[in-house]
């Protein structure tokens, strides 16, 4: 299995080599140069496997500088019981006989992030060694709430790396903050930055780029990764879920061999959608991919129009994680529906430069015809966990009630009534403001002890990884601007 840059077709990487790097240095991203077929009978038999198993399974198909005894030892390390708090470690909850939901957060911190970045160290390692790299990764993150504290656990004291973890100061909730802020780990650093997650996803983008900057930390001995969703190693542990997904409902009698489901995600970035998508591409019979923003509705406006548009008001909202304006990972789908890098080439451009492009009308037919776009504001957000909650006794967390509402709003739009799976990206417990709040409660605790008034409240206990942060001191507290990511770089590195 080769590997392409979205931006240039004409060059090729291994697996390894696409893994290792994180992002082409032509700045676009790492992809699969084809998309393997799943054999007809795969989903059949991989509804009688472990998640573990279907882990391996399917990376394989895109892994083939790794052994299968390399992926199992990955798989058992990263989605062991010791990881994830149920041996489904991505169970499918039936809410009724049309709508599911796919809880992704019973990893050690309790989001979906956890489904990747759990794998992403065993990969990354494992690659370093293939391709005889001898210089020490300094991966660099930018979060808008999960991914720091993911790639952080993920990566703590991992041999031959160092992580940088950038998160909006004033973006995440308290919850993810704390989280990062006190990560334990020799090799670890968090560093908030003044502005919104756009500012330091750019950023960093920008570190990427400098070849200065390259060429410093190679006399230093180090070079630059990502553990952000632009790393391919970050995309491929998403496909999986999806698979298992519709194995469980197969294997559970939810939906018959061959039957079509929808999938509707909650998504700022696009690379939790995306990751639907690909499966969809290897023969799962997902038909509509329903993609659901909070106020910051770039996508929505994007997928209803082929118009992006990151020119427009940013909102913090109640689902911190979507609050992003640049949605890195759409690039990718760029290049599957145009099978052209010089027009992928021109839409970024374009975005550069005025923060805006139009697809052709011919991208903009085939984009349709597969995703749908919808847009839930706060108050929307908050009324559906009530709902949610009041009609299921099922709680959950900002960003999945976006995508419940969003479901909610094609299936009054288009009456379609296909068995739907919603993708639950987080704990309820992460937002813990936000969730008493749409459940009646205004008078709320101070610090951690919020997490036992939603539990007082709800009759669930809190997540032990959140509850154990109580007393955790904290080691990072440091603020910078945009052009003071490059020096906190190398301070973390003297």
């Amino acid at each position: 299995m080769q590997y392409i840059s979205t931006r240039d077709r004409t060059r090729s990487f291994r697996a390894s080599q696409a893994i290792a790097r994180g992002l082409a240095e032509d700045g676009g991203l790492m992809t699969p140069a084809y998309f393997p077929k799943l054999p007809g009978t795969a989903l059949k038999e991989l509804s009688g496997m472990s998640y573990q198993q279907r882990a391996v399974y399917v990376m394989k198909l895109f892994l083939d500088e790794f052994s299968i005894k390399e992926l199992s030892e990955f798989s058992a390390a990263a989605y062991g019981p010791d990881r994830f708090d149920t041996p489904a470690v991505a169970p499918v909850r039936a809410l009724n006989g049309d709508t599911f939901c796919l809880e992704l957060w019973h990893g050690p911190t309790c989001a979906f992030k956890d489904m990747a970045l759990q794998m992403l160290p065993h990969l990354l390692t494992a690659s370093l060694v293939k391709i005889e790299e001898e210089k020490t990764v300094c991966i660099l993150v930018a979060t808008s709430g999960d991914t720091g504290k993911g790639a952080l656990e993920g990566f703590k004291d991992v041999p031959r790396t160092r992580i940088l973890v950038f998160y909006p100061k004033n973006g995440v909730s308290a919850v993810q903050e704390l989280q990062m802020v006190t990560q334990e780990g020799q090799n670890v650093g968090v560093c908030s930055v003044r502005g919104n997650f756009d500012d330091a996803q750019t950023g960093v983008k920008q570190l990427f780029s400098d070849e200065g900057l390259r060429e410093r930390l190679a006399r230093q001995g180090y070079f630059l990764s990502s553990a952000n969703s632009i790393n391919w190693g970050r995309v491929l542990p998403q496909i999986v879920y999806y698979i298992s997904a519709y194995c469980d409902l197969l294997r559970d009698g939810r939906v018959a061999e061959g039957q079509k489901i929808n999938v509707c995600v909650p998504t700022g970035n696009f690379g939790n959608i995306l990751a639907a998508f690909y499966a969809r591409e290897m023969g799962v019979p997902i038909d509509r991919l329903i993609c659901a923003s909070n106020s910051n509705n770039v996508l929505t406006d994007f997928i209803r129009s082929g118009v992006y548009d990151r020119n427009r008001p940013f909102y913090n909202t109640d689902s911190p994680s979507m609050d992003i304006l640049i949605s890195s990972n759409l690039e990718r789908l760029l290049l599957a529906l145009t099978q052209n890098d010089q027009e992928v080439r021109d839409y970024m451009a374009q975005l550069s430069a005025c923060g805006r492009y139009q697809v052709s009308d011919r991208v903009r037919e085939k984009l349709q015809k597969l995703f749908a776009g919808y847009c839930c504001d706060d108050q929307g957000t908050r009324a559906r966990i009530g709902a949610v909650y009041q009609e299921y006794d099922y709680l959950i967390d900002p960003h999945t009630a976006v995508a419940f509402d969003a479901l909610e709003q094609y299936r009054r739009e288009t009456g379609d009534m296909t068995p739907a799976v919603v993708v639950s990206t987080a704990s309820p417990f992460k937002f813990c403001g936000s969730v008493l709040e749409a459940l009646g409660v205004k008078e709320q605790a101070l610090g951690l002890n919020i997490l036992d008034q939603l539990s007082e409240k709800t009759g669930q206990p809190a997540p032990e990884p959140l509850s154990s942060l109580r007393g955790k001191p904290v080691r990072f507290s440091q603020t910078v601007d945009r052009d003071g990511m490059l020096a906190a770089v190398l301070g973390m590195l003297e």
